[in-house]
């Protein structure tokens, strides 16, 4: 079982958005700049969170992206779902044909696994990630190293 970059980008971006988030739109420019990720990616990610109601746009001068509702009501394992990224431990994707068109030994196993990571994941809202200490160190760095940057480069201007 894996998740894949789309659903860590996805997580992180909505995470970067929630602890953006004041009264001003946050820019999918800002989000990729300061994680690192692709911006076209991030719209096409974007996209899909919109369309399943976790994020809002805001179009023109000023605009961006809002999350849907509040930080507390929005699930990690939302977030990986809205972007199609289910949590599948079995090989047979949940369809018990992986032993010759039958059910293996091993499937319930496998299926409860990913029920207990799906059961983890719910239980874990944005809020909670975001007040986490270690969260709040990195978002911490991170702003500092964005005002450095936004510094360094105002000075040239």
């Amino acid at each position: 079982m894996r998740i894949t970059t789309r659903g860590r980008y996805a997580v992180t971006a909505m995470l970067d958005l929630s602890l953006h988030s004041t009264q001003q739109p946050v820019p999918l420019s800002h989000i990729a700049d300061r994680q690192s990720i692709s911006l076209s990616y991030l719209e096409q990610l974007f996209g899909r969170l919109r369309k399943s109601g976790l994020v809002k746009s805001v179009r023109g001068p000023g605009g961006g992206y809002r999350l849907g509702s509040c930080d507390k009501k929005i699930s990690i394992s939302q977030i990986i779902d809205a972007v199609g990224e289910g949590i599948d431990t079995t090989s047979c994707g949940g369809k018990g044909n992986c032993n010759a068109g039958e059910i293996c030994l091993t499937h319930l196993l496998w299926d409860e696994l990913g029920k207990e990571i799906n059961k983890f994941l719910s239980d874990i809202s944005l809020a909670d990630l975001g007040a986490r200490q270690e969260t709040q160190s990195i978002f911490q760095r991170q702003l500092k190293q964005t005002l450095n940057w936004q510094q360094q480069h105002s000075a040239f201007h």
